[in-house]
C-alpha cells in the first residue's frame, strides 16, 4: 500500500475513532494490550532479525534501543492497560462562559484527528503512539525507522487485531511501509490528510520536519540536559543523581550531557565524580570531556569545539567548571535544548533563582533529569517531549494531543 493509500484510509477512519464513547476506546486499549503479549513470540522473532541486520551498523548503546524482550513487551502491555485507565481528555469542558445576552459558551477538548508520528529506531514508540493519539480520538499513522521495521510490523498486526475485537476500524492505526526519505516527506507535505505531525527522533529529523512541514508540527526536541552543581549542594546527593542521570539509560533524551560544577567545590566533587562514574553500578565506565579548569583538577578527554552541543546518546559526558550560579544559568541559556535541566543544592535561593531563569520544559531542584517522562508525570505513557511552547510543552499525553472548538449554546440570541 502506498502512503497516500494508508493516509486516504486513515483520514477515513478518523470520524470512526472521533465518535467512539470512552467505554469503546478502552475495550480496544485492553484488547491490544492482551494481543500484544499473545503475539510476544512473533514480536520478538521479528525483533531478532531487526537486531542481526543492525548489528555492525548501530552503537551498543543504540541497539539496546531497538532490543525487546519479554519484559519489554509486558511493558508496553501495561503502558495500553495504564492509558485506558486515565481519564478521556475529549469532550471536557476546559473553561465555561456565560454571557450578559444568555449565550453560553463551553471551549471543549476535541480530537486533533490524523497524528502522523514519524519516529527512529525504538519499536515501544509503536505502541506508546498508538495508544495515546487514539484514546485522544484520532487515528495514527506511524512511520519509524528501517532498524525496527520488522518489529513495527509485529506490534502494529497486534494493535490492530485489538482495534478490530473492540468494533472499531483498524484502518484507525497505519505502519508507513516506505521507511525511505519520501515517505517521510509526503507526511510532512499531506495537507488535508494529516492534521498534526510529531517528529520523534534526533536533531536532523526534528529540523527537517520543522523546517520542510507543509502540515502543522508538535516539535519534540533532543535532550542535552544539564545537571548543575552548586557550591551549597549535598556531594553525596549530586553524585547520586549524576549517576543516575547520565548512566541508567543514556541512550533517552532525558539523560544528562553536560555537568557545571561551583569552583567552590570544584576541587573535592571532581575526584568523587570520576570515581563514581568510571565505577558506577551500571558497569560502563563514563567518558569524561573536561574544559581547561576541570582539566586541572583532574584527568580526562579535553572538551571539544561541540561537545557542550552534543547530545551524546552515550557513556559520555561534559565538565565545565563555573564561577556562579549566573554562568550556570547564562551557559545552560546558551547551550541548551530546552528539555531538563536540575540544579543540586541545599540553598533555597539559589534553587528559586534557578528554576524560574532557566527556561527549559521541565526544571529540577535536587532530582534526576531521568524523571522528565509521561509515566513519571502521571501521565500514562507519552509522545515526546515537547521543548517547544505551543501549544504544549514537556511531555505529551492524552491533553495535549487534542485541540479544542468552542461550542456556544443560544436560544434565539442573533447580533
Amino acid at each position: 500500500m502506498t502512503t497516500q493509500e494508508l493516509l486516504q484510509k486513515a483520514r477515513a477512519a478518523k470520524w470512526d475513532m472521533a465518535a467512539a464513547d470512552t467505554a469503546t476506546k478502552n475495550r480496544a486499549l485492553l484488547a491490544m494490550a492482551d494481543a500484544l503479549e499473545a503475539r510476544c513470540d512473533d514480536i520478538l522473532a521479528a525483533n531478532a532479525l531487526d537486531l542481526e541486520a543492525a548489528r555492525g551498523t548501530i552503537s551498543e548503546v543504540m541497539l539496546d534501543r531497538l532490543a525487546l524482550s519479554p519484559d519489554r513487551i509486558a511493558g508496553m502491555a501495561a503502558g495500553l492497560r495504564e492509558v485506558a485507565e486515565l481519564p478521556d481528555p475529549v469532550g471536557a469542558v476546559l473553561s465555561r462562559v456565560e454571557r450578559p445576552n444568555g449565550l453560553v459558551i463551553e471551549k471543549t477538548a476535541v480530537p486533533m484527528g490524523v497524528i502522523a508520528i514519524i519516529y527512529e529506531s525504538r519499536p515501544n514508540v509503536t505502541s506508546d503512539a498508538a495508544a495515546l493519539a487514539l484514546k485522544a480520538g484520532s487515528a495514527c499513522v506511524l512511520r519509524g525507522g528501517k532498524e525496527a521495521h520488522r518489529s513495527a510490523a509485529a506490534i502494529v498486526a497486534a494493535l490492530k487485531e485489538g482495534l478490530s475485537t473492540a468494533g472499531l476500524s483498524p484502518d484507525a492505526l497505519q505502519l508507513v511501509v516506505d521507511t525511505s526519505r519520501a515517505s517521510a516527506n509526503e507526511l510532512m507535505a499531506a495537507r488535508g490528510l494529516v492534521d498534526l505531525l510529531i517528529p520523534r527522533g534526533g536533531a536532523g529529523l526534528i529540523r527537517a520536519c520543522v523546517d520542510n512541514a507543509a502540515v502543522p508540527v508538535l516539535e519534540t526536541g533532543t535532550g542535552i540536559c544539564h545537571v548543575y552543581v552548586d557550591r551549597w549542594a549535598d556531594q553525596d546527593m549530586a553524585l547520586d543523581i549524576l549517576e543516575n542521570a547520565k548512566c541508567s539509560r543514556p541512550s533517552v533524551c532525558n539523560a544528562a550531557e553536560v555537568c557545571l560544577v561551583h569552583r567552590d567545590v570544584a576541587g573535592e566533587f571532581l575526584p568523587k565524580l570520576k570515581e563514581r562514574l568510571e565505577h558506577n553500578r551500571f558497569g560502563h565506565p563514563v567518558q569524561l570531556r573536561l574544559d581547561p579548569e576541570a582539566a586541572k583538577i583532574i584527568d580526562g578527554t579535553p572538551a571539544g569545539p561541540a561537545d557542550f552541543d552534543t547530545e551524546f546518546l552515550d557513556y559520555i559526558l561534559a565538565l565545565r567548571v563555573v564561577d556562579s550560579l549566573e554562568e550556570a544559568v547564562g551557559h545552560i541559556a546558551a547551550h541548551s535544548t530546552g528539555h531538563s535541566e536540575a540544579i543540586v543544592t541545599g540553598d533555597e535561593r539559589a534553587a528559586h533563582a534557578f528554576l524560574a531563569r532557566v527556561d527549559s520544559a521541565a526544571v529540577y531542584w535536587n532530582a534526576s533529569t531521568r524523571f522528565t517522562d509521561g509515566g513519571e508525570f502521571g501521565l500514562g505513557c507519552e509522545m515526546g517531549i515537547s521543548t517547544q511552547k505551543l501549544h504544549a510543552r514537556g511531555p505529551l499525553g492524552l491533553g495535549e494531543l487534542c485541540s479544542f472548538k468552542f461550542v456556544i449554546k443560544g436560544a434565539g440570541q442573533t447580533r
